[in-house]
């Protein structure tokens, strides 16, 4: 199918680099009428990965919703990827997806066996995160897009937040970056085969893995890397918690293909847009210039940044790296001394 139809060639912008970038979107939302509620534990206030409303002492609904245009030609992938971002953010949450349903714009000239392979990759990422998809709506649009809206549940003491690190907290990642610059690059053919299906795979794993491993010791704030990037999100997360995040960029598994791109300039608009929300809060040290690019570069369906006492780090170490995709100890928070969020340390001098 992909040999017929190029659904990234009818998108101007690819997966979570379409996203509007966060300062711009802060400004959109900040006379908006905020109404309280107290079963509400997360609203849109807290620029969190979901909403979470509290049923009972032993439950509460995740919903979150998530789409954009094509990141990849062949229709199924593109699904796919599509229905593993919008889980991740259930599992940031650390809950289990339960409930989703499609949200699909497609041209009207789209052959229909696109669309149905296009749907059937989400169905199928569905399903193996064990969830079950109830309907959705569709449109016609010129630019096709796809995602879900997705439901799911967590204990209302077990809830994660993007808020909440300590000083002292132990940073993780759990999937390598750089998937922004190299589905920029693969537009014009500048991706070996071999680093393009690598990424494929990581856009198609799913965060479930990761979350049933976090969700077994004291985390005190997840969220999921995406479309603001790491130092998007961790701006948020250092934020909301009012705590420094040290980064030791050489711990951080920078795909080695991805950074000769970044070398060479190759950087995705959305990179720049996350470099204008998040530059001011980042003192980014003596890391090269092509780091620090990457470190701004949209993620799509990317992995969970994790903050976790320092006393379980060592364990949960250890079992990340038997479940996620690349279980990286990238750096230490800790306390907010006035000034900088984020400290960008490089030859391990965190």
């Amino acid at each position: 199918m992909s040999e017929e139809i190029k659904l990234t060639k009818l998108a101007k912008c690819a997966g979570c680099g379409a996203k509007v970038g966060a300062g711009v979107l802060a400004k959109l939302l900040q006379d908006i009428k905020v109404h309280t509620d107290p079963n509400l534990l997360v609203g849109f206030d807290k620029s969190d990965d979901a909403s979470v409303y509290k049923v009972s002492d032993e439950m509460a609904l995740v919903q979150t919703v998530d789409f954009f245009p094509p990141i990849a030609d062949d229709p199924y992938t593109f699904g796919a990827i599509a229905a593993t971002n919008a889980l991740s953010d259930v599992y940031a949450m650390g809950g289990e997806p339960k409930l989703a349903l499609n949200i699909m714009a497609v041209p009207e000239k789209m052959p229909k066996e696109a669309v149905h392979q296009l749907l059937k990759g989400g169905y199928d990422k569905v399903y193996e995160a064990g969830a079950i998809i109830t309907g959705g709506h569709s449109i016609l649009d010129d630019e096709p897009k796809y995602g879900l809206a997705v439901t799911g549940f967590v204990h209302p003491q077990k809830l994660l937040k993007n808020c909440g690190a300590e000083p002292g907290d132990i940073l993780f990642l759990t999937k390598p970056l750089g998937i922004g610059i190299l589905t920029t690059a693969a537009k014009v053919d500048m991706v070996s085969k071999e680093t393009y299906a690598r990424a494929i795979e990581l856009m198609t794993t799913l965060n479930k893995s990761a979350r049933d491993v976090i969700v077994k010791y004291r985390v005190h704030a997840c969220t999921d890397v995406t479309g603001f990037a790491l130092l998007g999100h961790g701006c948020e997360m250092a934020q909301g918690s009012n705590v420094e995040l040290h980064l030791d960029v050489d711990k951080i598994d920078l795909i080695p293909e991805a950074l000769e791109l970044a070398r060479i300039g190759i950087i995705p608009e959305g990179a720049y847009r996350n470099r204008a929300f998040a530059e001011e809060h980042v003192d980014g040290g003596n890391v090269l210039l092509a780091k620090q690019d990457m470190l701004y570069d949209p993620q799509t369906s990317g992995g969970l940044l994790v903050a976790v006492h320092p006393d379980d780090a060592d364990a949960l170490h250890k079992e990340l790296k038997n479940a996620v995709p690349s279980a990286q100890r990238i750096g230490i928070c800790k306390k907010y001394a006035g000034g900088k969020y984020i400290f960008l340390h490089d030859k391990g001098d965190v």
